[in-house]
């Protein structure tokens, strides 16, 4: 006999979105269930390359991520854990004349829209916050409160403080049917039925599926954004590091060791949850590190990894309430950007159950944005 577990709230998916979720309600006194098919973390949440970034935000995104900013300075004293958070700034280096002009442009954007969190840098104001950088790069733009977090540990403390308010996490448990039933969302595992009056789809690279179950179709798509990280190194850049317009992501950790991420993609098998790396790619990351960095010349690549991420086509994230699912919502497809902002994502989902709104403005991260009017 199936045994039937019950709770006010499921949420599917045990990465830092679900996770943050769940402590949001518990702590609100709401009882919530997370479902994860692996284990906690296992996916992109935990693998990411950890960067707290405020910097260089879609429009769409700011006002989310500057309330996350400022969660992320309490963070630890509110999770009582060490999620690793550094805030160290971040700067994105212009290498060329044309970078600039675009710096100008978005500071123009950004200013008319009354944000002032992105500050120009000239050369010398660049060379005196990173020295090795190359001779030809001509400034940049920085965000003073931006930094890093340690991705594994950040999860998992949204997970134990959930659980020190009540909540439940239930370890590789998958989806297998989800149904409607009255007023009650059904969910069926291998080894259980869960029963909830609402359901939070946070699954991420799987959240296509999940999606579907409930009645939205969305075109999600998903990948293996790759990192690799070196072996310790003589200290030479404090602040994190990007590029106006090279795909580069860079940050030397207190032991020395160099994160270089960027964007590029490996191959990703979903069904087997596994990924490859595409070697050919992270030799085109390693060559961008040297020209901005030239001290990199003399980096030892310790380990190289990639994780399963979902992706949206204008990638921003999908954020609300369902439109065909009464009192489902999602929460997916963060596109590589999501780990900043896990903690405010967890309060916006807790306000929509518990208050039926939130004070963000979601139009833009609607389920159905890219469905067609038809008349």
């Amino acid at each position: 006999m199936t045994v039937t577990r019950k709770s006010e709230v499921l949420v599917v998916g045990g990465g830092i979105q679900g996770s943050s979720t769940a402590y949001h309600l518990a702590r609100r006194g709401v009882s919530v269930t997370v479902l994860e098919k692996d284990t906690v973390s296992r996916h992109a949440s935990g693998v990411n390359a950890g960067g707290v970034r405020l910097l260089g935000r879609n429009v769409a995104e700011v006002e989310l991520s500057k309330v996350a900013m400022e969660m992320w300075q309490q963070l630890d004293d509110e999770l009582d854990a060490d999620t690793g958070f550094r805030a160290r700034s971040l700067i994105n280096v212009a290498a060329d004349e044309a970078d600039l002009e675009t710096l100008r442009n978005r500071e123009q954007q950004m200013h008319a829209l009354g944000y002032f969190h992105e500050v120009r840098l000239d050369q010398q104001e660049l060379r005196e916050r990173l020295p090795h950088v190359a001779d030809h790069c001509v400034g940049g733009v920085v965000s003073e409160q931006d930094g890093y977090a340690i991705p594994f540990h950040s999860t998992q403390a949204f997970r134990i403080a959930a659980e020190r308010q009540g909540a439940l996490f239930c370890e590789g448990e998958q989806v297998q049917q989800i149904r409607k039933v009255g007023d009650s969302w059904l969910v069926n595992t291998a080894t259980a039925q869960y029963q909830a009056e609402h359901l939070v789809n946070c699954a991420g690279a799987w959240a296509d599926l999940i999606s579907v179950m409930i009645g939205d179709n969305v075109p999600m798509s998903y990948s293996a954004p790759m990192l690799m990280i070196t072996a310790r190194m003589p200290h030479f850049a404090t602040p994190v590091v990007g590029a106006v317009s090279r795909p580069l992501s860079f940050k030397q950790f207190e032991n020395g060791t160099v994160l270089i991420g960027g964007g590029a993609k490996g191959f990703a098998d979903r069904a087997n949850n596994t990924t490859r790396l595409d070697y050919s790619l992270l030799a085109s990351g390693a060559h961008n590190a040297i020209d901005f960095f030239p001290i990199m010349k003399t980096a030892c690549i310790n380990r190289m990894w990639s994780g399963l991420e979902a992706y949206m086509p204008d990638n921003l994230p999908v954020i609300g309430k369902s439109v065909r699912g009464e009192k489902a919502y999602h929460a997916f497809a963060f596109s590589a950007h999501g780990f900043q902002l896990g903690p405010v994502i967890g309060q916006v989902m807790a306000d929509l159950i518990t208050e039926g709104k939130s004070r963000f403005d979601l139009e833009s991260f609607r389920v159905n944005r890219y469905e067609r009017k038809t008349l």
